[in-house]
């Protein structure tokens, strides 16, 4: 497959980059033929037998009006023909067909639904498989990407089911239109050549009329997502207290109406290109039937036809000409749906953002030390460097703080040691192994970390907990007592076992369990310094169950109150001993025990070393230091405030 540079240097398939549908027809047509082959293939593995099921239905079904049509021949043939003795067999066999139709209408519909189920759980498996899959960020962090993976959950949920239906669909009017048109060869060959030649320009058109379709929707894709991003704002929870307190609701609603008036506008636009055509072939189609009906009424006048031949053919002009539309229906929308397919496998085929060996080297354990050798690394070539050369050396069973201003490197810093990304230029070294010769899995695996950017999981308090180690869920009798450690050592236990239902509370109130239902206040809200010590203790229970030779710990304090940020650090600090150590916090007193701190600027190493000797050099480190530390110091003749004069 064809690759193409992406965000980070990192290759993507070619089909992350497909744009509208576009091509020669021969190449257009083998592209359609492999959607096709794919959607039967997920279709048959999900449901085999329901697909069966509904394919025989569907035949049964378009099979229906054709043997109607000849018996309702016969009834009439007999009315003429004054023997009213011979109806009974063919009223009885038209009376079991209608009943054979309720029921199998009734069967083929509850088909339907159950291969929509099945379908859509197969495919809903294999897209988020597909993105558990990706290694690293990139894609996670690529806008172009995103908007194709909110796609891809669009077309994976009905996509295959809509494709089924289509074959169905043309497969039933195949039938149909085969059973009718074999009945008028024998009334008239020229009248059957006459419909099917006309039934050309129909099929051909509504297929134009589906191609042109999937390219407005592929071209208003973008004005419909920025229209809901306008409507998600205002109707989250996340930013209901900032439209509020700005008053921006009135701007952000104008915005949203006027990408749905863009929106509106090409659908407008379409729709009456589609009526204009569809007039035009409704024309020709009333034409055809005005024709072959008075040819009809002529010949049986003349007693070329009897009655019931009469009656034959106005059924069969009336079944192909509505079969025929129907198989152009069906045969627009499944190519138009294949269309928004390529946004699903665009997915879940496309390549990993990170390469991964072959053949993974071991991961040694960890007794050296990491290095970063001339690390340079850049989001896309066509942003500026993010580091610059870092050169940096963690010696094991030591604790490395790194200090800068916002943008100067640190998080990504981080996102490299985790392999979230590979660097553009240099290496990371464990132990002289190059990271990038590892399985990442097998890396993850050694290294903890609390991050500034935290979930906040709307589950319970116990499930948000155990996320750090899924093995807990499955221990019914230590699982509690070890969550509850954990929580006991980010300092919050006391604060969840006072909750409603204790570690059982639903920590939000978006939705409900069945106990719930009756009980909407049962869900609680954590503030933010709760939900940080809440992600504390995920860590602290994913560190206590797996050797953790690498702790890394992002701003593991910026949501807490001073008392608590003391006690964490505390506590992070027994931690710390045991193990190595790589520390980012902007308030630099939770630093200055570090063994080494460096400090990062514009990308580059500007200063390492103890927070004495840092201090001693009066560089970028000794500004900031003092520059935080003042906040705290009391003015020249500033009196300290009494603890009853403070608000």
């Amino acid at each position: 497959m064809s690759t193409v540079r992406g965000r980070g240097g990192h290759e993507e398939s070619a089909a992350d980059t497909a744009c509208a549908p576009a091509g020669a027809p021969g190449a257009r047509a083998v592209i359609a033929l492999r959607r096709l082959a794919a959607v039967c293939a997920v279709t048959a593995r999900a449901a085999p037998g329901t697909l069966l099921l509904h394919m025989g239905l569907s035949l049964l079904v378009s099979a229906l009006p054709v043997v109607t049509a000849w018996l309702m021949k016969l009834v009439m043939d007999d009315l003429a023909s004054g023997a009213p003795g011979t109806l009974l067999l063919p009223g009885t066999a038209m009376a079991c067909l209608g009943v054979t139709a309720v029921v199998a209408s009734q069967a083929m519909r509850y088909a339907r639904a159950e291969l929509d189920r099945r379908v859509g759980l197969e495919m809903q498996d294999r897209l988020f498989a597909a993105v558990d899959g990706f290694v690293g960020l990139g894609k996670f962090e690529n806008p172009h990407f995103l908007d194709r993976l909110r796609l891809a959950q669009q077309a994976g949920h009905e996509t295959a089911t809509h494709v089924a239906e289509s074959i169905l669909g043309v497969v039933r009017a195949g039938a149909t239109i085969g059973g009718f048109l074999g009945s008028l060869l024998l009334v008239s060959p020229a009248m059957a050549g006459i419909l099917l030649v006309a039934g050309v320009p129909v099929l051909w058109s509504e297929v134009a009329l589906a191609r042109r379709r999937a390219r407005m929707l592929w071209e208003v894709g973008p004005v419909e997502r920025r229209e809901f991003f306008y409507a998600d704002l205002l109707s989250s929870v996340e930013a209901a207290k900032e439209v509020r307190l700005f008053g921006i609701g009135p701007f952000l609603r104008e915005r949203m109406l006027t990408e749905r008036r863009t929106a509106n506008a090409a659908k407008r636009a379409m729709d009456r290109r589609e009526i204009a055509v569809q007039t035009g072939l409704g024309g020709l189609a009333a034409l055809v039937s005005g024709g072959g009906l008075l040819w009809a009424v002529l010949a049986a006048r003349g007693g070329a036809l009897s009655v019931g031949d009469v009656t034959m053919f106005v059924a069969a002009i009336a079944g192909v000409q509505g079969a025929l539309a129907s198989l152009a229906g069906d045969a627009a929308q499944g190519q138009q749906t294949l269309l928004m397919f390529d946004h699903y496998t665009a997915v879940t085929q496309a390549t990993s953002d990170l390469p991964v060996a072959d053949r993974p080297r071991p991961l040694p354990t960890l007794r050296h030390g990491i290095e970063f050798r001339d690390v340079w690394f850049r989001y896309s070539p066509d942003l500026p460097w993010v580091l610059r050369g870092v050169d940096l050396y963690l010696p094991q069973g030591r604790a490395l703080a790194l200090v800068g201003l916002n943008g100067a490197g640190k998080s990504t810093l981080v996102k490299l040691l985790c392999r979230f990304y590979d660097p553009t230029r240099g290496a990371i070294l464990w132990d002289g192994v190059d990271i990038r010769d590892v399985d990442p899995a097998r890396l993850r695996e050694r290294v903890g970390a609390v991050f500034q950017d935290y979930m906040q999981y709307d589950m319970t308090a116990a499930e948000n907990i155990a996320l750090g180690d899924l093995t807990v869920l499955a221990e019914r009798h230590r699982s509690r007592e070890r969550m509850r450690h954990a929580a006991q050592r980010a300092g919050i236990d006391g604060q969840l076992a006072a909750l409603p239902r204790g570690y059982d509370t639903l920590l939000t109130r978006m939705f409900f369990t069945e106990e719930d239902k009756g009980n909407p206040e049962t869900g609680v809200v954590l503030s933010g310094g709760q939900w940080q010590r809440l992600a504390l203790a995920r860590a602290f229970l994913r560190d206590a169950s797996t050797r953790r030779e690498l702790m890394i710990l992002d701003e593991p304090s910026a949501g807490l109150d001073a008392e608590a940020e003391h006690e964490i650090h505390a506590s992070l600090r027994s931690e710390r001993s045991t193990r190595t150590s790589l520390l980012i916090s902007h308030r630099l007193s939770a630093l200055r025990d570090a063994d080494v701190i460096v400090v990062l600027k514009d990308g580059r190493v500007a200063e390492r070393g103890n927070h004495t000797l840092l201090m001693a050099a009066g560089g970028e480190y000794a500004r900031l230091f003092t520059l935080q530390a003042g906040g705290y110091q009391l003015s020249a003749g500033e009196a300290p405030v009494a603890p009853e004069e403070a608000v």
